[in-house]
């Protein structure tokens, strides 16, 4: 049985949409930064965040593979229960409504969220089409600017969000050596540059 303090703390864990899908998807198989970012659609930077609080908070748990590249699985299963009990003695004042009024008025509310999300889907299809159509022109022109696949994972989580050399390693699972080699080649290549700590894509104007 867990203290109210450490209720507390897993409730406000738990407060967050992405962590829970985190943990939903760590529940069907364990995962690696990039795995999860791509499932979920969150940048790598945000996953590593998430990831960090709960093995902090020993929800989860991580190891290496062969590659080096790290897995989370759940170290727990979590079960909230909520127990709901009614109040004796309180008094709501009663509202009297016509349910044809109602119906209507949840009908043209309804009706208003499922054309907002057609219009959001269309746009995020077109929006998806375009990114292929971008990174098909970027794989046809990078002449000798980036070498492989390993190049491309960099840029790919760097094209979500600037990253520090340790959240590029965790996000890559690439070796601490190996990542600084490719980033100082990306960066003499003119594809990334490095500001303070973070490291991003350098800009038409250097930015």
């Amino acid at each position: 049985m867990l203290e109210g303090s450490e209720v507390s703390r897993l409730l406000d864990i738990l407060g967050n949409r992405n962590r829970r899908r985190i943990i939903e998807l760590l529940r069907q198989k364990p995962c690696f930064v990039t795995e999860i970012s791509e499932r979920l659609l969150i940048s790598p930077k945000a996953v590593i965040e998430h990831l960090q609080m709960m093995e902090r908070e020993k929800i989860l748990i991580s190891c290496q593979d062969e590659r080096r590249r790290k897995y989370y699985y759940l170290s727990h299963d979590i079960n909230v229960i909520v127990n709901l009990q009614k109040l004796d003695g309180i008094i709501l004042p009663s509202v009297e409504e016509d349910p044809k009024e109602r119906f209507a008025r949840d009908l043209e509310m309804f009706k208003r969220m499922v054309r907002v999300h057609d219009e959001l889907l269309d746009n995020l299809e077109q929006l998806e089409r375009e990114i292929e159509s971008k990174f098909a022109e970027i794989m046809r022109m990078k002449g000798g600017l980036i070498s492989d696949d390993k190049d491309i994972e960099i840029i790919l989580a760097l094209s979500h969000a600037d990253m520090t050399l340790m959240e590029l390693k965790e996000a890559s699972g690439l070796s601490t050596d190996e990542l600084k080699q490719r980033l100082d080649n990306l960066m003499y290549t003119g594809v990334v540059k490095q500001t303070n700590n973070r490291y991003k894509i350098r800009g038409t104007y250097g930015d």
